[in-house]
Order: structure tokens, then sequence, then C-alpha cells
């Protein structure tokens, strides 16, 4: 209540007429004037009236106080089996503490749900953020407290001396059981890149958390899928391991610590590290016969890349010449037979035979070294004309062992343009070759091929009368294709517009080699962010759908859709962050969906450590949600007027606020209407009662 003035004269008029009467009343009361203090009052009350005061009174309505309550929704929150499964935990928890906060109408609890940074590459529990978003509109003194719903491991504690904005007590409901332990497993170090065939080290360490067994742990090191090792690793060591990058492209080498009974979760026993395999040179052996058109084609293709080490050995006299040129005008150096196929053969990644035949040049021995070399995982591309269906043709040396079509001894001419099968629409060497879905194909035609018996493997290209024109075929660890046409030439020449001859060589050449893209049943997964994008590439049919099992161990089945002929692929928003395991048939593979060192799975057992110290500071508590056979028990709510100064070990202190919101303003004029005309009459009556006397 208060009493304010609203003058109805100037300022200046009215201190000038309370001058006035103040002298006159002195006066008065000076000489002992008769009825000097009714004067005085008459004198007084006109001046007030002129001063016009006027009585207020506000009617005001007290604010609710806020209470946080962030509830931690992160993906260590997951973990754990029936009452012991911290989500349940949490939910319960949560029903239980709304159930309590309603009890207290001042009190308007503001429920957080906190998340792990969904659209961030380092997944991790910011709960203090969000803390900060939910109370960022409320002033200071209406903060009552903060009450977090969490299993502990919290990313983004502040500094202890650092300010929160407010001043009232924070509070810790755990979840999970205080006795938890948990073996995980981290890759420490490792190389993005290695030269294929050379050796790597990556570095890796087991970690336990809690009250783990003593002991060992052991380790299954795992590289693209198959087992290479098992290591003993004592927890907290760093342990290296050596290995020699088999292949080209993505390399995936996993580390799988064998779990615990008991742990918290498994989720976190397998760590990968994904290598980018490089071929430092490939070294490509290019053996021609004769010369002719094609030959200069094949050398400028293989020329044309830096990455190629070519050795040419190619026959320009052959043995039966006989010209009467001295012999050792013939050649400048013996050329190193020997060398190169009995001594360094393993040391190519690629044999070509273009238009060769067998004419007593390379010892018959020789070619049953090249059949052991192409068993034992090598490469050989044949490249067939007319002298393969000769009698000199070397399908008829120990070559033909790894070969997969034999000659008929006939040759096709007649005009073809070369056509995809149907599995080679499917196959990645062909799949897409620029001009082949149209009829005729977008390209300029052929005149000969060789005609062979039934092919072993996969035709996947074909000639006239649709007989056989490229075939590929695996041997043993290797592999072998057969062009059986020399014409390929006229597409590198633009003959008829040419055709797609670089494609078309540099996806056989690599095939051969076994790059991981060109495998015809291969299984592949990418992450962009929270999209994971699973490709299934197959000529055998519809593969069904993939299995995706989750890093918090769920599994989830995936639709494979067909977007071009055998290329099926599916896009999976995923809520979750981790090692994902995605599986189709007999293939499996992984993938790592986030930052590989995310806060969020490096420690996933439950502590009371992180909130305590900010529970000391503010005269709060930190207490487990549940006992040990899960039943919920949560502390009482105590609500404190002014500030919170003692820490109540067995409740929840919450500081109640004082403040309030205006709802109106009732004002009275004192002097005004009917009252002041009264105090005036009354006032002025009696000086003239007094004066008359």
């Amino acid at each position: 209540m208060t009493i304010d003035f609203s003058p109805l004269v100037p300022q200046a008029v009215l201190i000038a007429l309370s001058i006035l009467a103040a002298i006159l009343i002195a006066l008065s009361l000076w000489r002992g004037v008769r009825g000097a203090v009714l004067r005085a009052l008459a004198l007084a009350a006109l001046c007030l009236a002129l001063a016009n005061p006027v009585f207020f009174q506000e009617e005001r309505e007290p604010l609710s106080t806020i209470v946080a309550v962030v509830v931690d929704r992160s993906q260590s929150q997951d973990v754990g089996q029936g009452a012991a499964n911290r989500r349940a935990m949490t939910d319960q928890a949560l029903a239980t503490l709304k159930e309590r906060l309603a009890r207290f109408p001042q009190i308007e609890p503001r429920i957080v749900e906190a998340a792990d940074d969904a659209d961030t590459e380092t997944p991790s529990t910011r709960l203090f953020s969000a803390l900060s978003n939910a109370l960022s509109d409320v002033p200071p003194a209406r903060v009552g407290g903060a009450i977090f719903i969490t299993d502990g491991q919290i990313h983004d504690v502040p500094d202890i001396n650092q300010p929160l904005g407010f001043d009232a007590p924070i509070h810790g409901l755990i979840t999970g059981q205080p006795d938890e332990f948990d073996r995980r497993i981290e890759v420490i170090s490792g190389p993005r890149f290695g030269i294929v065939g050379e050796e790597q080290a990556v570095t890796f360490r087991v970690i336990d958390d809690g009250r783990t067994p003593a002991g060992t742990a052991e380790v299954a090191v795992s590289l693209n899928g198959q087992q290479i090792a098992t290591q003993q690793a004592e927890p907290g060591t760093d342990i290296p391991f050596r290995f020699t990058v088999p292949r080209g492209g993505n390399n995936i080498l996993e580390f799988a610590v064998a779990p615990l009974a008991g742990e918290v979760t498994e989720a976190n026993n397998r760590a990968v590290h994904v290598l980018d395999g490089i071929r430092e040179n490939l070294r490509v052996l290019l053996v021609s016969g004769e010369p002719h058109s094609g030959e200069r084609a094949w050398r400028n293709l293989l020329k044309s890349d830096a990455s190629v080490d070519l050795v040419h050995f190619t026959i320009l006299r052959p043995p039966e010449k006989q010209d009467g040129t001295p012999i050792n005008e013939l050649s400048l150096i013996a050329f190193p037979t020997r060398e190169l196929f009995i001594e360094k053969i393993n040391e190519f990644d690629l044999i070509i035979f273009d238009r060769y035949q067998h004419r007593g040049v390379l010892p018959i021995i020789y070619y049953d070294n090249i059949a052991q070399y192409v068993e034992n995982g090598g490469a050989l591309l044949i490249a067939a004309g007319p002298e393969h269906a000769g009698a000199d043709s070397i399908a008829t040396t120990p070559l033909s062992a790894v070969l997969p079509a034999s000659p008929t001894g006939q040759m096709n001419d007649k005009a073809f343009f070369p056509r995809l099968t149907d599995e080679g629409r499917k196959h990645p060497v062909t799949r897409g070759l620029e001009g082949a879905n149209s009829e005729p194909p977008h390209w300029g035609r052929w005149f000969r091929t060789v005609d062979v018996d039934p092919p072993e493997g996969q035709t996947i290209m074909q000639g006239a009368d649709n007989k056989p024109l490229l075939v590929l075929n695996r041997v043993g660890k290797g592999r072998v294709a057969m062009l059986l046409s020399d014409q390929g030439w006229l597409w590198a020449r633009g003959f008829e517009g040419g055709g797609p001859s670089v494609s078309l060589y540099r996806r056989m050449a690599h095939w051969l080699m076994q790059e991981p893209a060109l495998e015809e049943e291969a299984l592949t997964a990418r992450a962009s962010g929270r999209t994971l994008e699973v490709t299934r590439q197959t000529i055998a049919g519809d593969p069904g759908p993939a299995r995706l099992t989750l890093p918090s161990g769920g599994t989830q089945d995936v639709t494979l859709t067909e977007r071009e002929p055998g290329l099926y692929r599916a896009d999976v928003r995923t809520g979750e962050t981790g090692l994902f395991e995605v599986a189709n048939g007999d293939l499996t593979t992984l993938v790592h969906v986030g930052s590989v060192d995310a806060p969020e799975f490096k420690a996933t057992v439950s502590t009371e450590d992180m909130l305590a110290p900010w529970a000391e500071k503010t005269k709060g508590l930190v207490h487990r949600v549940a006992d040990a056979s899960g039943t919920i028990d949560l502390p009482a709510i105590l609500p404190v007027r002014g500030p919170v100064r003692v820490a109540d070990a067995n409740r929840m202190s919450l500081r109640m606020t004082d403040e309030t919101v205006l709802k109106g303003v009732n004002s009275l004029p004192l002097f005004a209407g009917f009252l002041g005309l009264a105090a005036l009459l009354l006032v002025l009556s009696s000086t003239w009662y007094r004066e008359g006397r």
C-alpha cells in the first residue's frame, strides 16, 4: 500500500501557497490570535486538498517456482536387462518424480529430454547444455533447482568454479547399479592408408571399468571379415598389432575382445579401423605375339597410367623366319625370360597374353609356372585372335588348365555389335558401360571372334550369333579373363564412333586384381551423418532383406531395392551411433556411424562422481534411483523458503521463489468527492464557530 500525490494546480503554485499558509499560521500562533489552531488546520486541509493525495493498493499474485528436470536419453541409457535396464529405471523415476512434484502447486516442473547429439559426428551426453537452454527464459530468482535423471556419464559438466546462472540446488538421480563393470576396446592409433603387400601397425587397448576380474583379455582380430589372429592383452596396456595390407580399397580391421559375464554391455567390445589399401605401382607383364593393330592399343592404355610399371615382352621375329640376319644383330640384349617367368613371376599383379601363340620361344615349363601363378592368386588376361584357333594355340600348353574356354579351331568372321549378356548387365565389370542400354548399342562393330566350346565361369559379353566374347572365371585363388576377339582396338581408334574400350579394359584389369569394388557378390555399407547406406551387389537375383545389428544389440531388417541391374540399395536413418553389423546371406560387413572415439561409447558404467561436486556445492544430493532389486526409491521433496544453506541427505531441497506478478492497482483519492468536501467544511465551520464566540 502506498500514498501518492496528484496536485490539482501546478507544483510551483502549490509550493507558493503552502509557504504562504505556513507564514500565516506561524504569525497567528506567534501573536496568539484567537482560533489560530483552527485556522492552521483549515489552511493545511486546503493545501492537502490542492495536493490531492491518492491511496494506492497493488493486487499481486505469487509466481511458481521453476524446477528443471533433465532426463538423459543417450544411448548409454539403453543398457541393462529387465529391472536393471536404465531406460526403464529412467521412465519409472520420471513418473514418480512428476507425481511428487505435483503435490506442490507452487512448483512448476520443466521436463527436458536430452539425447546424445543426434546430428553430430561425435555423439556425447550434454545435459548441462540442455539445462541452460531450458532455463534461458527464466529469471534466476524463479529457479528452485535442477534434477538430473541420468547414468552419471555426462560429458559437458562445467568447471566447479564456473557460474550456472542461478543459485539453487542441483540433484542427481542415478540409474544403473552401484557394482557395475564393463570391458571395452579402443583403437589408439593406426594409419589411414597403406601400400598393398606391405606391413602396417595398429595399436589397440583393452580397458576395464569398474571391478572387473583380474587377468588378461583375449582379443580376436579379423581382416575383411576373416579372422587372422588371436592375441592376449593386458587391460590398460597399449598392444601393437602388425599385418600385411591384402588388397586395394577399403580394408576393415576388427578387434573383438571376449565379453565378461555380467558386464554392462557388449556393444563396445568391438572396435574397427578402416585402412585404404593403395597399390604403389601395378606391375603388368604384357606378352605380345606377332605385331598387329591392337598391340599399340594395349601398350598405350597401360603406359598412360603413371601407376603401372609395364614390362612388354614381344616377338618381332618368329623363330621360323630365316632372312640371313646375323644372330649378334637380332637383339642388343637377351630378353630375361627365365627371370620374368620363373624367378619374379609372383611380383606381377597382372599378366596379359595378347595374340600370343606357342612357337618354342617360351619353354613349355613356363606355361605350367604361369598356371600355378594363377592358382596361387595371380591374374591372367587372354586377348585372343586367329592364332588361338590354330595348331600353335596356347590352349594346347599346360596353360589350358586355367583357361575357361577351349577353342574349336574355327573363327567366326561376321560383323557384329558387342552386346552384354543378362549376366553382363548385372556384372560390375560391364554394368553401366556407356552406350550398352540401347539396341543396337551405341558403339562400333567388330568383325571376328574365336569360336570356343561352352565356357566355364561367366560370359558377360557376346558376339555374332550369341557366341561368347568376354568370359571371366575364378581358378583357385586367382582369376582369368578371356577376350575372344583381337578387334577391341577398333573402339580405341574411333571406328564407327568407337566404344568404351578404356573403361572395359580397366574394369577387367581391376576385377582380375580382385578390387573389392568389382566383386560380383559384395555387401558394403557407408555412413553419411546418421544415414546408413547399404549396398548389395549381386548377379544372382533378389538377395532379400539385410539384417542390421545395432550397437545396442538390437536387430532390424532392411529392405533392399534394386537401383540398377545387379545393384540393390537401402538408406537407413539410424537413431544410434557406434559399430553396426550388416548381414545378407553369407556376406557381412561392418560400418561405424559417428566418430570412432565418441565420448558416448568410451565409458558406460554408471557413476555418481561427475555430479557429486556440484551437488555438494549447491547443497543438493546424488542418489541412485533403484536398490539392488530394481525397486525405485526416490528421496522426498523439501521446499525451502529463502536460500538453501544446509544439505539434506534424505530429501531434495528446492528453493521456493518470493517473486510475484502485478495483477492490478486500486486507487482512492483521499480529498476527492464528499470525503474531501466534508473535511474542508468541518474545519471551516470550526473556524467560523470559534470566531463567533
